[in-house]
C-alpha cells in the first residue's frame, strides 16, 4: 500500500473521504489495531462515531476489519469523543472513535485508545499501526470475532455527574452552542434534571456544520452564542466542538473566558478536594495557572503540548488535572482522558455556589494578556527560529528553554513560545505580558523577525 504519512498524524487517523480515507483502507486500520491489542491481551474493542454523513460506514468498515481478526466489537453508535473514552475505561476495553473534530464535512478520521483511555500515538502505537496498514493487514487463520452494541450514553452522563455534584447549585440559564455536532446529542442527557435551564443552540446533528464551523478556538464561530447570551440574559454559554471533547465558555457579558483561567478554575476546585495534589499545565497555557496552583498548595507540572504527553505525564505524577490552552481538559477520574462536558460542569458548579456573576468569578483567575496563536508561513522554520534565539539570548535576565519549540522568558515577566508546525510550514507564536501594551511590543517585535 502507498505511503500513509498525510493521513497519519501525531495523534489520530484523519483525511479527506473518498481520496484519502475509504471503507476498504479503513478496514485495513481496523485490522492492524486488532493485531496491536490483540497482542496485548485485548478481546474486545468498543467502537464509536460522531454525526458525519460518512462515519457510521467508515465505522461499520473499522468493525469489519477488526473482527477479520478475531477480536470482538462493541458499538456504541453516536457518541462524542470523551463518551468513547467513558466507554474505553469503564468497560477497561481499547477503542476507536471516527470523527474529524471541527474539520470541514468532506474530512474524516480515526481517534484510537487503548484499554482504560490510555493514548495511541505515534510514539504508542499508531507508527506500528501504519506500517502493518502499508506492508500489508496479514491474514487471521481462526474464528471471526462478533459486534454487539452497547448504549453508554446514560452511564456517561451519571458518571460525569457523580463526579460534579450540582445539586446545591442555585438555579442558572446557559446558552449552549453544540455547532451541530455531537453536544446536540450529550448535553440533554447529562443536563437532565440538574437545576440548570439549557437554552439550545444548532443542537440539530448535521456533518455539514450549516451553522458554522464547530471550532470555538475560531472567535468568528463564537459570535453566534455572544449574541444569544446577550439577549438571553444568561448566566454563561457554552460552546463545543465537533466531536465535544472540547468546550469553550462564555460569561454573561458575552465575552470569551480563556482555557488557561477555566485552568486554573477547576485547579482549585480539585485541589479543594485533593490537597498537595499534581495539576498539569502546557507551556503555553498563562503564567498565572501555576501561581495559583502553587498558591493553593498545589504542584504545578509543565508540559509539552498535546494529549498523549498531558496524559503521560498524569499518570507519572498521579496529577488530579491537566489543562491546555486550546480547550482540552483532562481528569485523573475520568482514566486521564480530555472531557470538555465535565470541565463544564466544574465551572457551573462553581458559578452555581457564587453570588456573583461568571465574569467576577473567572476574573479572578486572569492576570496577564495573552496574544493568543498567531501563525507564520515560512519557508525555513528552523532558520527564523534560530534568528528568533539569537536577537534573545543575549539579553541581560533572559531564560530559555526548548521543551517544546522555543520558549523565553523575559526579564520583566513577559514571555513567548515559538513552535514549528509538524504538518505545514508554519511557525506558531503565543506571547504573555503583564499589559496590552506590553504583549504587543513583544508581538511585533518577534513577528518581525519571524516574517522579515
Amino acid at each position: 500500500m502507498s505511503d500513509l504519512s498525510e493521513i497519519v498524524k501525531a495523534y489520530d487517523i484523519r483525511g479527506v473521504v473518498g481520496e484519502q480515507l475509504d471503507a476498504d483502507l479503513v478496514a485495513q486500520f481496523g485490522g492492524a489495531f486488532a493485531r496491536l491489542v490483540l497482542a496485548e491481551g485485548a478481546s474486545a474493542v468498543a467502537v464509536g462515531h460522531d454525526m458525519r454523513d460518512s462515519s457510521p460506514g467508515l465505522a461499520g468498515a473499522f468493525a469489519r476489519g477488526v473482527t477479520s481478526q478475531g477480536v470482538d466489537v462493541v458499538s456504541i453508535g453516536l457518541a462524542s469523543t470523551d463518551q468513547l473514552y467513558f466507554a474505553s475505561g469503564s468497560l477497561n476495553l481499547p477503542g476507536a472513535m471516527f470523527t474529524a473534530s471541527h474539520n470541514p464535512a468532506e474530512y474524516n478520521g480515526i481517534k484510537l485508545c487503548r484499554a482504560g483511555a490510555a493514548p495511541v500515538g505515534q510514539e504508542s502505537g499508531l507508527a506500528e499501526i501504519r506500517e502493518v496498514v502499508e506492508q500489508g493487514v496479514p491474514e487471521f487463520v481462526g474464528a471471526g470475532g462478533t459486534v454487539g452494541e452497547r448504549d453508554v450514553l446514560g452511564d456517561y452522563a451519571a458518571h460525569l455527574r457523580h463526579l460534579v455534584d450540582l445539586s446545591g447549585s442555585r438555579p442558572l440559564r446557559i446558552v449552549v452552542d453544540a455547532g451541530n455536532g455531537m453536544a446536540g446529542h450529550t448535553v440533554p442527557t447529562v443536563f437532565d434534571g440538574l437545576p440548570i435551564e439549557i437554552v439550545p443552540m444548532y443542537f440539530e446533528l448535521d456533518g455539514s456544520f450549516p451553522n458554522h464551523e464547530a471550532n470555538p478556538l475560531d472567535p468568528a464561530n463564537l459570535v453566534d452564542l455572544q449574541h444569544a447570551v446577550r439577549e438571553a440574559g444568561a448566566d454563561a454559554g457554552l460552546a463545543f466542538d465537533g466531536d465535544a471533547d472540547r468546550c469553550y465558555v462564555i460569561d454573561e457579558r458575552g465575552e470569551p473566558v480563556p482555557p488557561s483561567a477555566i485552568t486554573a478554575l477547576v485547579a482549585v476546585r480539585a485541589l479543594a478536594k485533593e490537597p498537595g495534589a499534581a495539576i498539569i499545565h502546557n507551556l503555553i497555557t498563562s503564567r498565572a495557572v501555576p501561581e495559583i496552583v502553587a498558591e493553593h498548595g498545589g504542584i504545578p507540572v509543565r508540559t509539552r503540548v498535546g494529549h498523549s504527553f498531558i496524559k503521560q505525564k498524569m499518570a507519572e505524577t498521579d496529577a488530579i488535572f491537566g489543562g491546555e490552552h486550546s480547550a482540552h481538559y483532562y481528569f485523573r477520574d475520568f482514566w486521564r482522558a480530555d472531557t470538555g462536558m465535565l470541565a463544564a460542569l466544574h465551572v457551573l458548579a462553581a458559578l452555581g455556589a457564587h453570588d456573583g456573576p461568571l465574569s467576577t468569578l473567572t476574573g479572578r483567575y486572569q492576570r496577564y494578556v495573552a496574544s493568543g496563536e498567531i501563525n507564520s508561513t515560512v519557508d525555513d522554520q528552523h532558520a527564523r527560529q534560530r534568528a528568533v534565539r539569537e536577537a534573545f539570548a543575549a539579553r541581560d535576565g533572559v531564560g530559555i528553554d526548548d521543551l517544546d519549540g522555543l520558549t523565553v522568558e523575559l526579564a520583566g515577566g513577559a514571555w513567548f513560545n515559538l513552535r514549528a508546525s509538524n504538518t505545514e510550514p508554519l511557525l506558531r507564536l503565543n506571547v504573555e505580558a503583564e499589559n496590552e501594551v506590553a504583549m504587543r511590543e513583544l508581538t511585533d517585535e518577534v513577528l518581525a523577525i519571524i516574517r522579515g
